[in-house]
């Protein structure tokens, strides 16, 4: 019986090793905000059968304004995070779409830290944890090319997270029409997209979210990745699968000229794209500033970012 016992204690150990274990491997954002899953069990579209556990890493091989910053990968389960403003609530909600070349997400400099500076200006922020790696198209290494995705599992996952919010607009004190999206390099594109592919879903539709309207209000992105057609290297023609047209939201574009990552035909192609079809659109172009800086304060006066984002939310009436 003492024998039976041992076993039974051991067991119970291991298992909540294993738990705690699965519990470092997955991104939580902090106490009192809750991840919500935006797919039903057993409905998600394209589901990964057999994916690597999701991974967290601290990069401190690339610091952003000396700082380390964190990276997700191998993300599976699909999720949103709602960030609510605890004054002053304008009824307006941001999608935030994390870069990372849909390899990884840069969870915290371009996620939570974007979600810290929205909820402080009375807006709510909806961080977006959708599927990586391969879920859009992407640089590999190992071959020095582009792949497209079999699936546009981060675009389904874009799709999905609007209606829902739509659907609980109410419930979260939000103006159904007023949310908006803002992406950083991939996530740039995932606006791009949002902003081009509203008139129908890359999914077969599975509930009343999906009955909601998938046009974003308004939209923002910044140093933006993917909107060169990779099929004609050295030319300047817009990605054939974004298609705006004048019903596209008003958008915000900005990027640093040395960007060594996106280079800044992808803004310029952006900018085009939108006033060739009739689209209100605010672009900004510095000298400097690099890549990947989020809302981290640097040297270069393209840190100040944020305050344009204000006065342009302002300018299309977002804001009050």
């Amino acid at each position: 019986m003492k024998h039976k016992l041992v076993l039974t204690f051991l067991f119970i150990c291991s298992f909540m090793n294993q738990l705690q274990a699965e519990e470092i491997r997955q991104w939580k954002p902090a106490l009192g905000n809750n991840q919500i899953p935006i797919w039903p069990d057993g409905k998600m579209p394209d589901p990964v059968d057999k994916s690597k556990p999701e991974s967290i890493k601290i990069r401190t091989d690339q610091l952003v304004a000396g700082k380390p910053w964190t990276d997700i990968s191998d993300v599976s389960r699909p999720t949103i995070t709602i960030y609510s403003p605890k004054t002053n609530n304008s009824k307006t909600a941001i999608i935030v779409f994390p870069g990372g070349g849909f390899n990884g997400l840069a969870i915290d400099i371009e996620g939570t830290e974007i979600c810290n500076w929205l909820t402080s200006k009375g807006i709510t922020c909806v961080l977006l944890k959708y599927r990586v790696p391969d879920s859009g198209p992407a640089w590999h290494n190992d071959c020095n090319c582009h792949i497209r995705p079999k699936a546009p599992t981060a675009l389904q996952d874009a799709q999905r997270t609007i209606g829902l919010i739509r659907l609980n607009a109410d419930k979260w004190h939000i103006n159904k029409n007023k949310i908006g999206v803002i992406g950083f390099s991939a996530g740039g594109y995932m606006v791009a997209q949002m902003s081009s592919n509203f008139n129908k879903r890359v999914y077969k539709p599975i509930d009343n979210a999906d009955k909601e309207s998938i046009r974003p209000d308004f939209a923002i992105a910044l140093y933006p990745g993917h909107m060169q057609e990779d099929e004609y290297p050295g030319q300047f023609i817009l990605n054939k699968n974004i298609h705006f047209t004048l019903d596209s939201p008003p958008t915000f574009l900005l990027q640093a000229e040395n960007d060594p990552v996106d280079s800044i035909n992808n803004s310029l192609l952006y900018y085009i794209g939108l006033k060739n079809a009739g689209v209100s659109v605010e672009l900004h172009l510095y000298a400097e500033g690099g890549h990947g800086f989020g809302l981290r304060r640097t040297k270069y006066p393209i840190t100040n970012w944020p305050l344009l984002v204000e006065k342009w939310l302002h300018t299309v009436n977002i804001l009050k």
